[in-house]
């Protein structure tokens, strides 16, 4: 006589045992299932899938393919959101304290890092300065220009800033938008230290 065998077995059998579920859903669509007193046959009917792969999901044997769950969430009318929410990766968020800023100085003038860049992501960071020109001295990082973009905005005093040898004139409050590729020069053409902000994607690592 052959025993008998729970029909689900044979599928936990088949199951390769090293391998390792990465997300789990099954306590949470079991109770929403249970909440709404579905049986398994009629989420399975409802979501268009086997009743057995249904239980496999609740029971955390099976990670379940984005359209199969989304045919569940749909029937039990659960929200993505509730079901992702312990996944959800942490942002880091970086300070920079005024003290501790890196900094670097060009020919009088001052560059003092408000961004650090990633060092994995180089291609797509963006680095941020404040720059401090005293009355008289220009930039000289850029001269023969660079790959990237640039965005800046004057703080203190007054700018001249050139750009393929064409001269642009900015005061306090002003800001400039280019391309990197062309040489390019800030210059403080006051009588009285200028300050800007300035940022520079992708990141070249100007301050160490």
């Amino acid at each position: 006589m052959t025993p008998s065998r729970n029909p689900d077995s044979n599928d936990d059998q088949n199951e390769p045992k090293s391998k390792k579920i990465p997300y789990h859903f099954g306590e949470k669509l079991r109770q929403a299932r249970e909440h709404r007193g579905y049986t398994l046959k009629v989420v399975a009917q409802r979501a268009g899938v086997s009743e057995s792969l249904v239980s496999q999901i609740e029971r955390n044997h099976v990670s379940p393919a984005i359209d199969t769950l989304l045919s569940l969430a749909d029937v039990l009318d659960i929200n993505l959101e509730y079901l992702f929410e312990e996944y959800r990766k942490e942002r880091p968020v970086h300070i920079i304290r005024s003290q501790a800023r890196a900094s670097v100085t060009e020919h009088e003038v001052l560059y003092e890092e408000l961004a650090r860049p990633d060092s994995s992501t180089a291609d797509s960071t963006t680095e941020c300065y404040i720059i401090k020109i005293p009355a008289g001295a220009h930039t000289q990082h850029g001269s023969f220009g660079h790959i990237g973009r640039e965005i800046g905005l004057i703080l203190k005093g007054r700018a001249k800033f050139t750009y393929a040898g064409t001269e642009y004139f900015l005061e306090e409050g002003d800001s400039v938008s280019f391309s990197s590729g062309s040489p390019h020069q800030l210059e403080n053409n006051g009588d009285t230290p200028m300050e800007a902000v300035w940022f520079v994607t992708p990141a070249e690592r100007f301050a160490k």
